[in-house]
């Protein structure tokens, strides 16, 4: 005997929340008894219940009228809804983030160190503010809508430049000018704001590409011959290495690093050889940049070539003891002197005249060896300065 109110059609019990509510299949059964129930209007849907059931047709039982009470209405709904959504927002947290963490640039250039807040918002009236890692006074600070120049570190001063081209997106940058080797380091963002303050760290990488190198080739002696390979103006510190004509990598005899004033590296490197390697290529690498130099020498066979050397020198000795011989020992050997007459001999051959004649012969034999050598050979001038070295 409930009054029970069958529902068949949107609209006419909507957007309510009932004290209690009971639900029958129209015939009189209770199928459900629950506390509240929120029935949406649409045309052609379903009546939705808060207990996950669906029904086309529907009967409540309302009761007295007094049991219905309306707790919320359309526009208190609304207000509702959109409260949620400003605590929604207000609550999402606020971050900055870097485009990228590690920024290269090359000695004398340019580096851009970027920063963003988000969700992307404005950013116009936060104080913005860069630092080096492990210092107190900052790279460049922004506040109240200007720079903050006397407040940056002397070396900065001059040499950056704000970049807000972005401020309503909550983007900035830094840029630096006339990068050196003291720029290169960790740098950190901070955006700060009443109630907001956050961070984000970027590595800026400085690089230097030497100048050219420098092949050297010293005097060769018993060991062999030392190649040279000098340059500087280089950072961080280069790899060095030596190659062969095929690519294959030759053991050095040393390498020396050091740095100047600015903190350029100066690299040396030496290899030691006693037979012909073809080309030699000299190679210095920039681990940062990933660019190389190479410097190629070519050493020729006749260089290492030391059996012509010694030939020639037993040429020269066979020549000077066939000469003495000629001279000396022959018109011994057939005049059959006695103790006196070997003396006439010797007083004969003791005349200046003679010491000339054999002086010059001596001399005819060496220029006759001597001058092939220098012409053929085109390392000869090293030979000299060789012999000068030892004789100095």
């Amino acid at each position: 005997t409930q009054p029970w109110r069958k529902l068949v059609g949107p609209g006419e019990i909507s957007n309510s929340e009932l004290e209690e509510v009971l639900v029958s299949n129209g015939d009189g059964a209770l199928l459900k008894h629950l506390q509240t129930l929120r029935i949406f209007e649409g045309p052609g849907k379903k009546f939705s219940l808060d207990a996950g059931a669906q029904v086309n047709d529907l009967c409540v039982d309302v009761g007295d009228k007094d049991i219905m009470k309306l707790k919320f209405s359309y526009f208190s709904g609304y207000c509702g809804c959109f409260l949620f959504l400003q605590v929604m927002m207000s609550s999402e947290k606020l971050m900055v983030t870097t485009p990228t963490r590690h920024v290269l640039a090359r000695v004398g250039g340019q580096a851009e160190l970027s920063c963003q807040v988000t969700p992307p918002r404005s950013v116009e009236s936060m104080e913005v503010r860069w630092l080096r890692n492990g210092r107190f006074q900052p790279v460049y600070l922004y506040r109240g809508s200007h720079g903050a120049d006397g407040e940056a570190a002397p070396e900065y001063v001059n040499r950056t430049e704000f970049v807000k081209d972005a401020f309503g997106k909550g983007r900035v940058a830094l840029r630096i000018h006339n990068i050196s080797i003291s720029d290169d380091g960790l740098y950190q963002c901070s955006f700060n704001e009443s109630g907001f303050i956050d961070v984000a760290s970027m590595n800026l990488s400085v690089a230097a590409v030497g100048l050219e190198t420098q092949i050297h080739v010293q005097a060769p002696d018993a060991q062999g011959i030392m190649v040279e390979c000098n340059s500087a103006g280089w950072f961080p510190q280069p790899q060095m290495e030596w190659r062969d004509s095929r690519g294959e990598t030759l053991p050095p005899a040393s390498k020396l690093y050091s740095q100047d004033e600015a903190r350029f590296f100066h690299v040396k490197m030496t290899l030691l050889t006693n037979r012909s390697q073809g080309s030699i290529m000299c190679c210095i690498f920039n681990p940062v940049t990933r660019e190389e130099k190479q410097t190629i020498i070519i050493l020729a066979n006749d260089f290492f070539n030391q059996d012509n050397i010694w030939m020639n020198l037993l040429v020269s000795i066979a020549c000077l003891m066939l000469l003495v011989f000629v001279i000396y020992i022959i018109p011994l050997c057939r005049a059959d002197c006695t103790f006196g007459r070997l003396h006439r001999c010797l007083l004969v051959m003791n005349l200046w005249p003679i010491q000339i004649l054999s002086f010059l012969a001596c001399a005819a034999v060496l220029f006759a060896v001597y001058l092939p050598l220098r012409i053929r050979d085109p390392q000869f001038p090293l030979y000299n300065d060789w012999i000068k070295e030892l004789l100095i």
